[in-house]
């Protein structure tokens, strides 16, 4: 059985590998959200694991980073340890 944790704690994970591979790459919030045509505060809530993104979100936001979805998902399994 999974524990109730573990949504909450993937959902910050994600938000600190989010803003990691986007700090990375130099990429401001409003950059990011006008490449991909997500709004900057809504990424500013996943970043700080307030928000759960859908999985079109998260391709969206992959692309915008020239990145691969499955990639931004396992930086996210990396932060959980």
């Amino acid at each position: 059985m999974a524990s109730t944790k573990r949504p909450q704690a993937f959902q910050t994970a994600f938000g600190k590998a989010l803003r990691r591979r986007r700090e990375r790459l130099e990429v401001s919030q409003e950059a990011l959200a006008f490449t991909s045509e997500i709004h900057r505060t809504y990424i500013s809530e996943l970043e700080r694991g307030l928000k759960n993104p859908s999985l079109t979100t998260i391709d969206r936001l992959a692309a915008a980073l020239k990145t691969k979805a499955s990639t931004l998902i396992a930086d996210a399994e990396a932060e959980l340890g």
